[in-house]
């Protein structure tokens, strides 16, 4: 877990990608991959973030979020962790200079240019920046693949063969 102190800088060859990640999908594994290609040190922050009422607990998605990201080209360059504060002490905390979002459609970007106006406002030294998903993971949104596992469907589309056992199992079922 990040906590944060004082002495904190930011880098902006540092990104930090937020996200409950609850699960982790193909989608926000294909927007690590690419950052990660962008940045000398990437940071995937995992938020607690209770309000979602998250199916899978913090150490779950974490767990499930290491395993996944040691399999990409440039895990070496990853750290995944987790944090239980605002985005910009995050951040802050991690020495990050840049914050990733991904954007699916034109509504992510209304609410993520909300949140950057936000995030600039606090620390104007944090940039932020958007990769917009890839075309076959546009439709890809955790509380769909949740719902989908919920009714009984098929998630192999939409997230790994360990993800998809750990959501069905944490539903009771096992997998299809």
């Amino acid at each position: 877990m990040l906590h944060l102190t004082p002495e904190a800088r930011t880098d902006p060859r540092v990104g930090f990608y937020p996200g409950t990640f609850d699960p982790v999908t193909f989608g926000h594994l294909d927007i690590i991959h690419r950052a990660s290609a962008l940045f000398d040190r990437l940071l995937v922050g995992v938020a607690v973030n209770e309000g979602k009422q998250p199916l899978l607990d913090l150490e779950a998605r974490l767990s499930a979020l290491r395993r996944e990201v040691d399999k990409l080209p440039h895990g070496e360059r990853i750290e995944v962790v987790g944090f239980d504060t605002l985005l910009v002490d995050a951040v802050r905390q991690a020495g990050a200079g840049t914050v990733v979002r991904g954007l699916r459609s034109g509504g992510d970007f209304d609410y993520e240019s909300q949140l950057s106006g936000a995030l600039r406002r606090l620390a104007p030294e944090i940039e932020t920046v958007f990769l917009l998903s890839s075309e076959e993971h546009r439709s890809t949104a955790s509380r769909i693949v949740k719902e989908i596992a919920r009714l009984g469907g098929d998630i192999s589309p939409f997230v790994s063969e360990d993800v998809a056992h750990i959501v069905l199992s944490k539903l009771g079922r096992g997998p299809t």
